[in-house]
């Protein structure tokens, strides 16, 4: 036995009983078939090799509680087929505690889980070996859930990362050897702290779980480098990302590539509801998002289990086995013609992950945010007249400036975009398409309108991201929120201007009635409500289009009053 897993029974804070030398929970081998005595001399040296099998968000509430009877069917045979099994448990464990004031967090956005503790029964009975509980849920019920969950998990013989009496314990490596590898199991929460109670942080002579947020990373960075030097191999699993964002912020990319400096083989993670892009990090293979998988609604049913296969160099082979989330809660594996068709799908997610496609390839550069404002000079001047401004239109040049902002592309890669905006908005808009940018928000093209002559229909067509354009309504005498600068147009295609009888462009047919709700599963660029992009434009005092009545133009973002 090279390290020790923190043992959380002895966490007076958490009222666990100690632990002994009887209760090895820290360290556990793993053989996948019994080893019968022989001679030391002409013994078989073991296969070197371990398979893990990863999966996203359980919880138990409402009537997916009955899983907690009924198993969670078919899919437990892939997370049994595994050496060692993990997944994000969403809840505390506990029918104890009182509900934690989550005053940092929206008051609508304050949920509440948690489950008996025959949930961890369920969980092992389905082949799952460990669970994180650095997550925003595990403290909804304080620090009395907390302990509970722990209690709960040892009894059922189920390994608890991410949660200790203090940070060095919370940090702590959970330890599985499997033929001669010794596998640690790290686990850290990265996302916005909902309450300011200490079941939220752990740290110095404080009960909770383990936080790594924003700057704050050292101890989650330390405790990978240490486990590192003393385990064959280092996993850390994070609860990271945006909800209902697919691609990863550039704190995530960040915070990827500083895991595998510091050591780690796997980096896998959850929170966002949604399957995020997968890849390699030079040697250290990255999965952003593995969606939710047992849950109570299907808003978000696209899952599955990530099973990888590792020798003591690190992974060596990964298989997607794709599912989607029925009515009852239930991850059901995913066959046929549709089985080949998910797991493309899950491939292709990756575009914007700007990971490595083949093991050694390193991760895309993210270069910081740029952005500059300035007059429109001489030369753009000419370029404009004639195209996007002529005389007579409401706004002079003198009041238009010229900005160049980076975006990511649909590919993932950072590229430099321009924009004429109003003088009164530029600084503005800049900013907000700063924090897009950072959260990895994707952008097909931005340019000019004067690339295609100032047509409109054009630049849609192309689905180009564009702002001022001295041009009328379409369909009436009025002059365009565009042509005062102060209206931009976000990803045509994917954001189409639906009228009675009119899409535009043509293209975004297919977009335009899809579901758009607050918490829907999208394409790739769509701009649904309440996401970040309409939030942040609604801070500067735009209106989206997507929420008008008589018609929806879902491309369209504009200033509620005017310059």
């Amino acid at each position: 036995m090279r390290a020790q897993t923190w043992c959380g029974a002895t966490v007076a804070a958490l009222a666990l009983s100690a632990c002994t030398a009887s209760t090895p929970a820290d360290t556990r081998t793993r053989d996948r078939e019994p080893t019968p005595a022989v001679d030391e001399a002409v013994a078989t040296p073991p296969s070197g090799e371990v398979t893990l099998a990863f999966a996203g968000d359980v919880h138990f509430e409402t009537h997916v509680g009955a899983l907690l009877r009924r198993g969670l069917g078919p899919i437990a045979r892939t997370l049994r087929a595994a050496d060692v099994a993990m997944v994000n448990l969403e809840t505390p464990v506990t029918v104890r505690g009182r509900q934690d004031p989550k005053e940092l967090e929206f008051a609508s956005d304050r949920y509440y889980f948690r489950t008996p503790p025959r949930a961890l029964g369920a969980l092992a009975e389905a082949g799952v070996d460990v669970v994180t509980v650095a997550n925003n849920h595990a403290g909804d019920y304080g620090q009395v859930g907390l302990a509970d969950t722990i209690r709960a998990a040892r009894r059922n013989r189920v390994a608890v990362v991410g949660a200790g009496r203090d940070a060095a314990e919370a940090f702590a490596p959970h330890v599985e050897r499997v033929d001669g590898l010794d596998v640690a199991f790290l686990a850290a929460d990265t996302v916005q702290r909902e309450g300011a109670s200490g079941v939220w942080s752990a740290a110095p002579g404080n009960a909770g779980i383990a936080a790594a947020r924003g700057s704050r990373t050292d101890g989650l960075l330390d405790a990978v480098e240490s486990a590192a030097a003393e385990q064959d191999l280092v996993v850390v699993y994070l609860h990271w990302g945006r909800e209902n964002e697919a691609c990863p912020t550039q704190s995530q990319r960040v915070l990827g590539r500083e895991l595998a400096d510091a050591g780690a083989d796997v980096v896998v993670g959850s929170h966002s509801h949604v399957l995020g892009g997968a890849g390699w990090s030079g040697d250290t293979y990255v999965s952003y998002g593995l969606g939710n998988f047992v849950w109570y609604h299907s808003r978000q049913p696209d899952t599955g289990v990530l099973t990888l296969r590792l020798d003591a160099d690190g992974v060596v082979e990964e298989t997607w086995t794709p599912a989607r989330i029925a009515a009852d809660g239930r991850p059901l594996p995913v066959a046929g013609n549709a089985r080949a068709s998910a797991v493309r799908d899950w491939r292709a997610g990756g575009r914007c992950a700007g990971l490595g496609a083949e093991r050694g390839e390193a991760q895309t550069d993210d270069p910081a945010y740029e952005s500059t404002i300035a007059p429109i000079d001489a030369a753009l001047a000419e370029r404009m007249r004639g195209s996007s401004h002529r005389p007579g239109c409401p706004v002079p040049l003198a009041d238009l400036r010229h900005l160049t902002m980076t975006y990511r592309g649909f590919g993932g890669l950072a590229r430099t975009g321009e924009m004429v905006v109003h003088r009164r908005f530029a600084r503005d808009v800049t900013a907000v398409f700063g924090r897009l940018y950072d959260v990895g928000y994707p952008i097909a093209r931005m340019r000019l309108v004067d690339h295609y002559g100032g047509d409109d229909d054009a630049s849609m067509a192309d689905n180009n991201t564009s702002g001022y354009n001295c041009r009328r309504v379409a369909g009436q005498t009025n002059w365009s929120d565009h042509a005062r600068g102060a209206a931009i147009d976000v990803n045509p295609v994917q954001n189409p201007y639906v009228r009675p009888g009119s899409i535009d462009p043509p293209a975004g047919r297919r977009y335009a009635f899809i579901d758009r709700g607050r918490s829907a599963p999208v394409p790739l660029g769509v701009i649904r409500q309440d996401d970040l992009l309409v939030r942040e434009f609604a801070r500067i005092g735009w209106e989206w289009g997507g929420y008008w009545s008589s018609s929806k133009d879902y491309q369209h973002v504009a200033a509620l009053r005017g310059p």
